[in-house]
């Protein structure tokens, strides 16, 4: 799996898990990380979020 397959399936999993408040989680989660220090998580939960922002502003598509 590509890192961007990777973030893809972690933005997915995020969504899954926290419905309408997924931007907001991850949000949180990369501050949190970055007032630690850890730089490098949450330069990955920015992209997650990226990820999920693209997911909320995609069209829904009607499963039949």
């Amino acid at each position: 799996m590509t890192d961007e397959e990777h973030l893809w399936v972690c933005a997915l999993e995020v969504e899954r898990q926290h419905g309408t408040s997924a931007f907001l989680f991850a949000s949180m989660r990369a501050d949190a990380l970055l007032a630690e220090g850890a730089f490098e998580g949450a330069r990955v939960w920015r992209a997650i979020l990226e990820r999920i922002e693209m997911l909320e502003q995609a069209p829904s598509t009607p499963v039949n």
